[in-house]
C-alpha cells in the first residue's frame, strides 16, 4: 500500500515525499482513512512506528490549506517533550499552507502563548496543565474545536490526568471526533477510553503491550551497590556513545549522572524538577553527541525522539510493568536494532517477573565479563560516602514527589515559568500523577484560583520526531 491510495491530497503526498517517507506502517494505513472521514479512534501501536503522523496528516487532510483565528484540533499530550515532538510533526507536514499551530505548556512565559493565541491558531498541542490555565483565565477560545487528540492515551488517562481531561473536556463541544493514540492500553484504560468515544474504530497492528522485534532484551542480575560500576563498565567497555538510562526518581537520576560524571562519562539528567532550558539543553547534547548518557525519569522520556539509538538501560526497573514497554521503545524504531539491558538488583527480580509476563517473552540473563570485583567493592564505597554528605531529603523536595510544595497540594517548582499575567497571584495546587511527579514533569505550575481538594477547586478565586 501506498500513501496516495488513503486518501490524501496531492499537497500532502507532496509534503510526505519531500520529507522522506514513501511507504505508510501498518498503524497509518489503517487509522488515515477512518480519521479523514470523520470517525473516532482508538489506536495501538508500538513506539516509533508512526503514530503522530497516523492522526497528524489525516487531520491536516480535513482542515485544508486555510487559516481560521479559532482553533479547530487540540492534541493533548503528558509531557512538554512530546508535545514539541507533536508540534514539529505538524510543521513539517503543515509545509507551506496557511494553516498555524501552537505549542502550549508549563516551565516557559506565558506571553509568547498568549501572542499566538490572539494572532489565531487552527492547532493547538498542549500539555494539560498550562493548557487549563489558558482556559480558566478565558485567553483561549475553543468553542470551534472539530477533533481532540490525547497522544500517549494511556498515561493521559492515567488516575494522575483524569481530572485534568475532564476539566478541559468542559470547554470542548461535545460533538467532535476524539482520537487516542498509544503504545500500551490496559484493559481498564480501554473501558475509560471507551466512554471518551462514539462509535470508535479501534485499531491494534501489534499484539497489546508488544515491544519491537529487533530490540534485544537482556538482563544483569547484580547487587544494588554495584549497579552503578556495571553502567560504566558496559558504556566505557562496549565503547557506547549514546545509552538512555531509565531512573525511578528525579533525586535518583540527579546522583546518577554525578557518579557517571565521576566515572569520566559525559552525563546530563531529564526530569520535571529541571527547567526548559535545561531540558532542551540535554536533550540536545544528548542528539549531537556531547552528552552520552541521558539519565531519564519515566514521565519525562515520553516523546523523546532519537533516530538510531541503539542503547537503553533499565538502571531500575519500573514498578508498572507497562512502563518498561514505553521505556525500551525509545530504541528500535522503525526498524532499526536496538538494546535493552536492565540491572536487576534482588529487590527487583518480581518486576522483572511481571515484565516477563507482560511482553509474553523471557528476558536473556547476561554476565558481565570483565568486571573486576575490587572496582566494584571501589565504587560502592564511594557512592557510599558521597551520600553521607548530600543535603537531607525532606518530604518537599524529594526527588520523586515533583519537588518543592508549599502546602499539601501545592504547585511545587515552577521550573522557570516567567512571565505569568499579573492578574493571577499565587499558585494552584495541582494533584501529581505517575510515580515520578508527574505534574511537574508536564509543567503544571500555575496560578491560584483558590485551593483544590480531589480535584475540584473549594473557596474563592483570590486575586524531531519519529513520524
Amino acid at each position: 500500500m501506498s500513501f496516495d491510495s488513503l486518501g490524501l491530497s496531492p499537497h500532502l503526498l507532496a509534503t510526505i515525499e519531500n520529507a522522506g517517507y514513501t511507504q505508510p506502517t501498518p498503524i497509518q494505513s489503517q487509522a488515515i482513512p477512518p480519521i479523514i472521514k470523520g470517525a473516532d479512534v482508538l489506536g495501538a501501536a508500538q513506539t516509533g512506528t508512526g503514530k503522530t503522523a497516523a492522526f497528524v496528516l489525516p487531520i491536516l487532510e480535513r482542515l485544508g490549506t486555510g487559516h481560521q483565528k479559532k482553533p479547530r484540533v487540540l492534541v493533548l499530550a503528558p509531557t512538554r517533550e512530546l508535545a514539541a515532538q507533536v508540534a514539529e510533526s505538524v510543521a513539517t507536514y503543515a509545509g507551506d499552507t496557511k494553516l498555524k499551530h501552537t505549542v502550549v505548556f508549563g516551565g516557559v512565559g506565558y506571553q509568547p502563548q498568549i501572542s499566538a493565541f490572539k494572532r489565531g491558531v487552527d492547532i493547538v498541542v498542549a500539555t494539560p496543565g498550562r493548557l487549563i490555565d489558558h482556559l480558566d483565565e478565558g485567553r483561549l477560545d475553543l468553542s470551534d474545536l472539530t477533533t481532540l487528540v490525547l497522544d500517549e492515551a494511556d498515561r493521559m488517562l492515567d488516575m494522575g490526568f483524569i481530572h485534568d481531561i475532564k476539566r478541559v473536556l468542559k470547554y470542548l463541544p461535545k460533538s467532535r471526533q476524539t482520537l487516542l493514540f498509544s503504545a500500551t492500553f490496559s484493559k481498564e484504560i480501554r473501558k475509560l477510553a471507551g466512554s471518551l468515544l462514539t462509535d470508535p474504530v479501534e485499531i491494534d497492528v501489534a499484539p497489546r503491550n508488544a515491544t519491537a522485534e529487533r530490540v534485544s532484551h537482556r538482563a544483569v542480575l547484580v547487587e544494588k551497590s554495584a549497579k552503578r560500576a556495571v553502567l560504566s563498565h558496559l558504556i566505557r567497555s562496549g565503547d557506547w556513545s549514546q545509552v538512555l538510562v531509565f531512573t525511578r526518581t528525579k533525586h535518583g537520576a540527579n546522583r546518577l549522572v554525578k557518579q557517571l560524571e565521576t566515572d569520566g562519562i559525559t552525563a546530563a539528567a531529564l526530569h520535571g524538577n529541571k527547567s526548559q532550558n535545561a531540558r532542551t539543553k540535554a536533550l540536545s547534547g544528548f542528539k549531537d553527541g556531547t552528552v552520552t548518557a541521558l539519565v531519564a525519569t519515566d514521565i519525562a522520556a515520553r516523546g523523546i525522539d532519537i533516530d538510531g539509538l541503539p542503547h537503553v538501560v533499565n538502571y531500575e526497573l519500573p514498578n508498572v510493568a507497562e512502563d518498561y514497554v514505553h521505556r525500551i521503545g525509545r530504541t528500535g524504531r522503525a526498524g532499526a536494532a536496538g538494546e535493552a539491558i536492565s540491572l536487576v538488583a534482588k529487590d527487583e527480580r518480581s518486576y522483572l517477573k511481571a515484565i516477563e509476563k507482560l511482553i509474553d517473552q523471557s528476558v536473556e540473563r547476561m554476565e558481565v565479563e570483565g568486571m573486576d570485583p575490587e572496582i566494584i567493592k571501589a565504587a560502592a564505597a564511594r557512592d557510599a560516602e558521597a551520600a553521607k554528605n548530600e543535603p537531607q531529603q525532606t518530604p518537599g523536595n524529594r526527588g520523586g514527589r515533583g519537588g518543592n510544595k508549599p502546602s499539601r497540594r501545592g504547585g511545587g517548582n515552577n521550573s522557570g515559568g516567567g512571565d505569568k499575567p499579573q492578574n493571577n497571584p499565587g499558585n494552584r495546587g495541582r494533584r501529581r500523577s505517575g510515580s515520578d511527579g508527574g505534574a511537574n514533569e508536564a509543567g503544571h505550575a500555575r496560578p491560584k484560583r483558590g485551593n483544590r481538594r480531589g480535584g475540584r477547586r473549594s473557596g474563592g478565586g483570590g486575586n524531531k520526531p519519529q513520524s
